[in-house]
Formats: C-alpha cells, structure tokens, sequence
C-alpha cells in the first residue's frame, strides 16, 4: 500500500502563546485565533516486504536506512519521523519519503504539521483512526520530547482540522470553533493577507519558554501582556464571526504590539524595518508569525494594495510567499 498524506502549515492570527500549558491556565483559558494554508507538508509512505525502514527527507536532503524498527534511534538525521515511528510502531517496514513546503525556520508550524501527516498516515496504513484531540496530545508530547521545552497545541489543531478557527484552550477541555465558513470572506482574507518570509530564522521553543518564565517569575508586564493578546484573540474572533475586516485589522495591530513587550527579541530590527516598508504601501497590520523573533510575517493590505505591499517587502529584502486559505486539514490519498 502507498499513501499521501497532506496537512496545512498554519499563519497564527492572534491568541498565539495561548495555546501552551500551563500559560493558558494561568489565564483561566484563553482563544488562539489561526488560520490553516495551501502551504503544506507531506508524506509519502509504502509498505515494504522485508521490514526494513527507508526515510528521507526531501526539502532537507538527507535520509537515514534501518533493517528493522527496533534498530531506529533517537538523535539521527530522521530523529522526528523515528519518534513518530517508535508511538505508532508500525507492522511492517515502510518506506517513507517527506517534504515541507515552508522555508525551515519560518513559524508556520511546518514541523507540527509534518507530524500530523505522519501519525494520520500510520494509522491509516491500518485502517485505524484517532480523535482530533487524542492525535494532537500525542504529536505535542512528541515534539515536547523532542525539543525539551513547552509547545503549543495551535499547529496542529489547524493541520488537523483547517479553515479558520477560534480555538479555546480552557480549563475543562479545547474547544475549536471555524470562524469562516462564507467563501467569499475566505476569499478576500487570503486576496488581502500578505506572507513573508523575513530571512531570519528563529526556533520557538527558546521563546516560548522565555514566555512562560516571565510570566512564573512575574517579569515587568508580562501577565498585563498576555492578558492583552487573550482579550485581542477574543475580538478577532467576533470580528471574523461578524465578517468585520476593518476590526479584524485593529485586533492583530494590538496582538502585536502587545507580544513585541512579551520577551526580549520577539522583534528585531530587521522585523521593524519589514513593517515599515509594508506600512508605506497599505498595509494596515502587521505581525509575525509564531513565537517571534524572525521566521514569517503576515500583513493585511487596503484592498487592492497587496501587491504593492509585497513587492516593497520584497526590496526590503524578504521572501515572499503565495498561499490560499485551505478550508480541508489533512488529507489522505492512495497511491
């Protein structure tokens, strides 16, 4: 059997850092507002008859080989496909061939994503499936084990399920809410977001753990801060409820201003100089994706100047990035 398996990489709206325990309880819940892409990561998966494991990742060009699962170990060129393999232990050998489709390092959860695409893909191969939220505490413990620091649960809500969505992390449960099921509104979000990829790359754990001590350690306005992005989260969920794009505008301006004070380094001046250059052209607001400090960065444009925005972010020097609103999460093909 062969399969492939897509899921959507992630641009988070506002509400990000919400999504990490115990940050969340710490808030008594809070939304994480996001919205899934057509920029994805794959997985290509066969079975194989002598149970060997044959892996390789496309986008990164390197690959590891095992006669058996038990002969893969932790720490090698494939450590996060070998921690997915160990979890879902599959029967047979399997040769495994990956790509995602993001620049590495950007923020859009590309990595959460991937393992998403994976886990589904396993289970698949044996005609198995799990609940949205039992497949996504496992790909956090995952990627927890692999980073050693906190993750967020947002990537791989929007891997699993796409579309727009409030996600309420709470004290009792999360619950996902799709934001915007009218196409015409889908349509115009992805014809007036902007995404770039800024040429700096950044890893998210450092961040977020920076976050969550500061927040322990009662650091200046970190509690105030966080409790401006959850009250921002909660009005970007009304206004794209109300299909109220101006307001959506001011709600991710105030979720970045706000998160710029969380930690040291959430912004640069290479970042700085980014926003002023979309700002020049039409851009109404701006931030970056995930826990900051480089990787993407999204703007919403006055209708009709997206294309100036992106091509004085493109003299600015980033890399810009085409993409749509994905309305599916993963998906499984055969073949």
């Amino acid at each position: 059997m062969e399969l492939r398996v897509t899921a959507p990489n992630r641009i988070d709206l506002a509400g990000g850092t919400l999504d990490i325990w115990p940050l969340y309880a710490f808030l008594g819940g809070g939304y994480t507002v996001n919205a899934a892409i057509t920029m994805c990561s794959e997985a290509r998966i066969a079975t194989r008859s002598d149970g060997k494991f044959d892996m390789y990742a496309e986008d990164l060009e390197e690959g590891e080989t095992a006669d058996s699962l038990d002969d893969l170990k932790p720490g090698g060129p494939m450590d996060l496909i070998v921690r997915v393999l160990q979890v879902y232990r599959p029967k047979t050998g399997l040769n495994i061939r990956t790509r995602c489709h993001a620049p590495k390092g950007t923020g859009l959860g590309s990595s959460s994503s991937l393992v998403i695409a994976l886990s589904a893909g396993l289970l698949a191969l044996e005609d198995k499936k799990l609940d949205d939220e039992k497949l996504i505490d496992i790909a956090a413990n995952i990627e927890a084990e692999l980073l050693a620091v906190p993750t967020g649960k947002q990537d791989y809500w929007a891997a699993a399920r796409g579309g727009v969505n409030a996600i309420w992390f709470g004290m009792t449960g999360t619950d996902v809410e799709p934001l915007v099921v009218n196409e015409s509104i889908r349509e115009e979000l992805s014809e007036r977001l902007s995404l770039v990829f800024t040429g700096q790359t950044r890893f998210s754990g450092t961040s977020n753990w920076n976050m969550v001590k500061a927040y322990i350690d009662n650091v200046g306005e970190t509690r105030h801060n966080l409790q401006v992005i959850k009250r921002s989260a909660s009005e970007m969920r009304d206004c794209l409820l109300q299909g109220d794009l101006d307001a959506f505008a001011t709600a991710l301006a105030n979720e970045w201003e706000a998160r710029k004070q969380l930690a040291e380094g959430v912004t640069t001046p290479t970042i700085d100089q980014a926003m002023e250059a979309a700002s020049s052209q039409g851009a109404m607001a701006s931030k970056i994706c995930g826990a900051g400090g480089g990787g993407c960065m999204i703007s919403f444009c006055k209708p009709g100047s997206k294309e100036a925005v992106e091509k004085a972010l493109a003299e600015a020097g980033s890399r810009v990035l085409p993409f749509a609103i994905r309305p599916e999460g993963v998906l499984i093909e055969q073949g």
